[in-house]
């Protein structure tokens, strides 16, 4: 079975420290939290950033700070930073993470509108979709395709095939637990509805986290772990870093038979120049 990529999201936009102590806010935290997952074994680190307060922001310049950072500290590691920001940001505050130099290799383009509960709407229309997969293709930057259900799938394959402005391979990241239930039942079908050459990632929001991983690892995907998705190592435990939970998938996938991914391999799974 191919190796195992593992994504680190080591931070989000929405989780505080009021969930867990250890939610990285400043530069140096971020850069903490980055280095202990990628000692652990991710290759990929899916980077939002955050004022020193914990007030998410799409700011260039933090961008580049965090980003200059975590390379002197992991130098090969694949940093992916979010398009996605926080509800309510425009469309050009979210691009300003691409603007970095140098130019990422990766970023997330999300494929959908969807609920985050009560009255937060994060909106993605069918023109934002297309001008983000349009940018990211003018500078030579892959996009992970954030869907958090079937629906989504169907979008970004009509923007690919008739639109051109995807190229394949595509890859994938199934985001389950917000808009579609975390279950095993819709990960297969999320898994089949996408095109035979993707790679593809999956994650479980909150108590399903860890299912998710292990399901996934099982059918050959890829797994994302950290606090963003999740801040607890097991029910009723807080993580004490990312570090841990990528070490427990790591020793997930050790059991499952699946070898983890070096950031250089990881490029080679994902169509990447290698470095």
């Amino acid at each position: 079975m191919e190796k195992l990529i593992i994504s680190s999201c080591i931070c989000g936009a929405e989780v505080t420290k009021e969930n867990n102590p250890a939610v990285p806010y400043t530069v140096e935290e971020i850069v903490r939290e980055a280095k202990s997952a990628y000692d652990a074994g991710a290759a990929l680190i899916h980077l939002h950033v955050r004022w020193d307060d914990g007030t998410p922001t799409q700011d260039k310049g933090r961008f580049q700070e965090c980003i200059d950072a975590i390379r002197k500290e992991c130098p090969d590691v694949i940093i992916q930073p979010s398009t996605g920001g926080a509800v309510g940001m425009t469309d050009l505050e979210r691009l300003q993470s691409t603007e970095v130099t140098p130019t990422p290799e990766m970023a997330t383009l999300d494929c959908g509108t969807c609920n985050f509960g009560g009255d937060e709407i994060f909106v993605n229309t069918d023109t934002t979709i297309e001008n983000f997969a349009r940018i990211m293709l003018e500078r030579g930057i892959k996009p992970e395709l954030e869907v958090f259900d079937k629906g989504m799938i169907d979008l970004a394959l009509r923007v690919a095939d008739r639109k051109g402005l995807l190229v394949h391979p595509l890859h994938w990241d199934f985001v389950l637990g917000v808009q579609m239930s975390a279950s095993i039942r819709d990960l297969v079908f999320m898994a089949g509805s996408i095109p035979q050459d993707s790679t593809w990632t999956a994650t479980g929001i909150g108590k399903e986290a860890w299912n998710i991983a292990a399901a996934t690892i099982a059918m050959g995907g890829h797994v994302r772990v950290g606090f963003e998705d999740n801040v607890y190592l097991e029910k009723g435990v807080l993580a004490k870093s990312n570090g841990e939970m990528v070490d427990k998938a790591v020793s997930i996938a050790k059991l499952l038979g699946r070898p983890i991914a070096s950031p250089n391999e990881a490029r080679e799974i994902l169509s990447l120049p290698i470095r």
